[in-house]
């Protein structure tokens, strides 16, 4: 019996997970976020070992049984990022063919029927990767506001923001992302959020993006805004990469993954509007299953076994381990 290992590393969480050559999830292991921009290639390979460590014992699999193993990590955006990633894996002692992707290719590896298509997700911030049928590959850079890429949660949640400040200054009538602002900040009034934000004492995290959108559901105009303006981001992106793997006039999949995601049409209505404008034979569809599927099937290809007759199984028997 041959064994495979995919371990997902993102920047908030990782997740190992473990297969048989059946496609029967055996072993599931998790720890802290690995990317090495936040904690450094030493940080990495403690989460890289700290899951692994897990999903082994759970599986009763050692590392030397491991056949393939596929990794889809935060931060490996290019090529020169190659050799230091790969010398963090060697800390787990394997000794297998392995591969590396950027954690933006998870939900297009597992999400699609094939692994031709695209991938959009929606997190702590956001990213897509594609793959057109002739193997052709298609990106966005991944860095968020920098590049001009929006619609991940640290965006919804600073466009609130934006929303909040135009409110004091009078731009616009009041909001209720006010009061969702200052609750999550401690701030206690526009003047105090504004001075806190200007001098780094207070921040505001992805997980505000939620309650932004909650906001929205409930009505507010400033809100619903914030989130239209998200979805059309995240379509966008879609649409781009599509060009890029030349898939643009194809009954192309194109995959939501990420937390975002689980807001439902409120955040896919607008994205939706924009990819059937430029894509209109797209197939939008939400990723099924655990992310960390798709660097175990990407074990399994860089091992010589074909994951897809089996990508089913592999979500569901992933879907009972992974917690």
């Amino acid at each position: 019996m041959r064994f495979f290992l995919g371990i997902d590393v993102g920047s908030s969480k990782t997740h190992a997970l473990i297969a048989d050559e059946t496609g029967a999830c055996i072993g599931f292991g998790k720890a802290w976020g690995g990317n090495y921009q936040g904690v450094g290639y030493e940080g990495l390979v403690n989460v890289l070992q700290e899951s692994f460590g897990h999903a082994s014992q759970m599986a009763h699999v050692s590392s030397d049984q491991i056949a393939g193993a596929g990794f889809g990590i935060a931060g490996y955006d290019f090529p020169s990022d190659r050799e230091p990633h790969l010398q963090a894996i060697a800390a787990l002692g394997l000794s297998c063919p392995v591969e590396i992707v950027n954690d933006g290719s998870n939900g297009l590896i597992s999400g699609t029927t094939h692994g031709y298509g695209v991938n959009v997700t929606s997190g702590s911030s956001n990213n897509c990767r594609g793959r057109g049928k002739n193997g052709s590959e298609g990106r966005i850079v991944g860095n968020g506001p920098t590049f001009g890429e929006y619609g991940g949660g640290i965006e919804i949640a600073m466009k609130a923001l934006h929303m909040v400040n135009y409110a004091w200054i009078k731009r616009i009538p009041p909001t209720a992302l006010t009061q969702v602002l200052l609750d999550a900040t401690g701030a206690k009034d526009e003047m105090d959020l504004m001075e806190g934000i200007s001098n780094d004492y207070y921040h505001i995290f992805p997980h505000v993006a939620m309650q932004v959108i909650e906001t929205a559901r409930a009505g507010d105009a400033a809100a619903q805004e914030v989130v239209k303006w998200a979805g059309e981001e995240l379509g966008w992106l879609a649409v781009a990469v599509a060009r890029q793997i030349s898939m643009e006039n194809d009954e192309v999949e194109i995959v939501q993954s990420g937390s975002v995601f689980d807001a439902g049409e409120i955040i896919t209505a607008s994205m939706r509007d924009v990819v059937l404008q430029h894509v209109p034979r797209a197939k939008l569809i939400r990723l099924d299953g655990p992310p960390v599927v798709g660097p175990l099937m990407l074990g399994m290809q860089i091992a010589g076994l074909d994951p897809y007759p089996m990508r089913q199984k592999l979500i569901d028997t992933a879907k009972e381990i992974v917690k």
